[in-house]
């Protein structure tokens, strides 16, 4: 029995979706806090027990028991305090998947600070803009070259930000820039002896700014129930094991981290295996693979669809007992080709950053090769209409959230330079609590007590979802809605594809067309042949008024720092 699972889950087996849909519930106690309740609560009831295993390019290994991640995280708390840091206050990370990830979140939600991941792709204008609207008070980074010179850019315009800390790869000091402070110096110093800090549930824990596919990010704000929604996450989708390693390929800078790579997993007793790589290649990440063994493992579509092109022949990944994804939807080409030569099943789950797993191919479903599964118990999520009602089946709908707890934006104002209050009852686990500072933006999100995500779905007879786009992606063609997705997928079917991303262009008869920009994969070249190869291939693949009228070859998509295809960017170029 998991002790720690069992303190939240009245009940943690299920004998079908139906079972799981219908009767999962999850204690929420007022005084929550991941980083005591959890972690600390591991290393007092199983001290040996491995919560990290790491691995880089180098093939370095690294392992570290909850016993250990306590000491650690109690150390870099009072070395935050030591700082000036309080409840309360904001501190930006930006540690690629450096150890110091997982310290470092734990040390600063005992304190009751406030964390803000960053990914080491920001330049000094993101930087600027994100530390000025968060009021950030401590930026704490690795100490990656190109990334220093961004943030000694952007310092002079951050008139908030009081220190920069910098976690080195290895014991030396010497690439630390002058002013900047030494966090592995300041960690060791500190004592081991931390007493615990009254807090509560409600209380802001974390703010993930969003990808920015349309205008600034927004800040995304999470109280410390966001852990024990990713529960489901974990448990029942990704379904980590105790005692196991769990592996979600992410920066610790995006949304997907807190998904796969702390919360749910520690809470379901799995070790996370980290994979701290420089740069992705697809040997790279095999090779990982192989050292970190772990029995269940989630990536993002790109990472599939690159592994797809490798020979895979002299792998076997026997020890992988569960396989997912999430981020972007997989095509079924994608599904199909990595089953053939793996044999492993890719269950697909969709969310966002404001969320946890809302809709999934949980344990018990077949899969259905492209679709995003069925609701998860944690939302009544429904298919509505731009009326607000619900779409019948087959029908596009804006995918929406409509149990919402109550009063959910009552209290949104949020002053300048004051942490706001939580938005929404701390009884609903994995659900934000508003967009921080913008009341506006946070109002304009919920309809009538309903959440709506701005994601387009459809629902077949089944009640297996099936995604379409972004409400601002799909294609309006002589009076057809075509969603990006479905055109992607069948792309996607071609070996010449790699990557696709299908936006709408302006037609003066049609209003809009449907056009491709296209990465072809290695060993094919551009031309008029490939073209209108890859358009019948189309048209026979699915509905032939959808297929792409333009097609446009191109060496890479534009992504945002989370690496979604920004297709607004490629719109917004067309219709210029």
């Amino acid at each position: 029995m998991n002790e720690i699972l069992s303190r939240y889950l009245p009940r943690i087996e299920f004998d079908s979706y139906e079972d799981f849909y219908q009767n999962y519930s999850c204690k929420m106690p007022d005084d929550f806090n991941f980083a005591y309740d959890v972690a600390d609560e591991w290393a007092k009831l199983q001290p040996e027990k491995l919560a990290l295993v790491w691995t880089n390019d180098s093939e370095e290994m690294k392992t570290f028991t909850f016993a250990e991640i306590k000491r650690l995280s109690d150390k870099a708390a009072n070395a935050l305090i030591s700082l000036g840091i309080k409840k309360g206050d904001v501190v930006k990370l930006i540690l690629k998947q450096r150890p110091a990830v997982w310290v470092l979140m734990c040390a600063l939600s005992k304190i009751g600070a406030i964390c803000i991941p960053g990914t080491y792709q920001l330049t000094s204008k993101d930087l600027e803009y994100r530390c000025n609207i968060a009021n950030v008070k401590l930026l704490i980074t690795v100490d990656d070259r190109e990334l220093l010179d961004s943030i000694i850019a952007a310092r002079p315009n951050c008139p908030k930000l009081e220190k920069i800390a910098v976690v080195t790869h290895e014991s030396s000091a010497d690439t630390i820039p002058a002013g900047f402070l030494d966090m592995r110096a300041e960690i060791q110093k500190a004592s081991e002896t931390f007493s615990r800090i009254p807090s509560a549930t409600k209380d802001p824990m974390l703010i993930y700014f969003s990808s920015g596919t349309t205008g600034l990010p927004k800040m995304v704000l999470h109280n410390h129930s966001l852990a024990l929604g990713h529960i489901v996450t974990a448990k029942y989708w990704h379904c980590a094991e105790d005692n196991c390693v769990h592996l979600t390929q992410t920066d610790s800078g995006w949304a997907k981290f807190a998904w796969g790579k702390i919360y749910g997993q520690w809470i379901c007793g799995a070790a996370v295996g980290v994979y701290d790589t420089e740069k992705f290649t697809p040997k790279g990440m095999l090779d990982a693979i192989l050292r970190l063994k772990p029995a269940t493992f989630c990536a993002p579509a790109t990472v599939f669809r690159y592994l797809i092109k490798e020979d895979l022949s002299g792998y076997d990944f026997g020890f992988i007992r569960h396989t997912s994804v999430a981020g972007e939807p997989l095509s079924p080409e994608v599904y199909n080709k990595f089953k053939e030569l793996t044999g492993l099943e890719i269950r697909e789950g969709f969310g966002q950053s404001e969320t946890s797993v809302m809709a999934a191919v949980f344990k018990w479903l077949p899969v259905k090769p492209g679709s995003m599964g069925k609701p998860s118990p944690l939302f009544d999520l429904k298919l509505l209409d731009e009326n607000g009602s619900v779409c019948d089946e087959g029908i596009v709908g804006n995918m929406s959230i409509t149990r919402a707890g109550k009063n959910m934006y009552e209290s949104a104002e949020c002053a300048p330079d004051n942490i706001p209050p939580v938005i929404g009852d701390s009884d609903f686990p994995g659900l934000f609590r508003g967009y921080w500072k913008d009341k506006e933006v946070t109002e304009n999100s919920w309809k009538n007590g309903t959440y709506q995500t701005g994601d387009m779905a459809w629902e077949d007879d089944e009640g297996y979802m099936w995604f379409v786009g972004r409400n601002d992606d799909v294609i309006k063609c002589s009076g057809y809605r075509i969603g990006p997705f479905e055109v992607e997928s069948a792309l996607m079917e071609h070996p010449s594809v790699l990557e696709c991303a299908v936006t709408a262009a302006p037609d003066t008869m049609r209003g809009q067309v449907v056009k491709a920009t296209i990465v072809l994969a290695r060993g094919f070249s551009a031309s008029n042949e490939l073209i209108r190869e890859l358009q019948n291939h189309v048209k026979h693949v699915t509905a032939p008024y959808k297929y792409p009228r333009i097609i446009e070859f191109v060496p890479e998509l534009p992504k945002t720092i989370s690496g979604k295809i920004k297709r607004m960017e490629i719109r917004k170029k067309d219709f210029e």
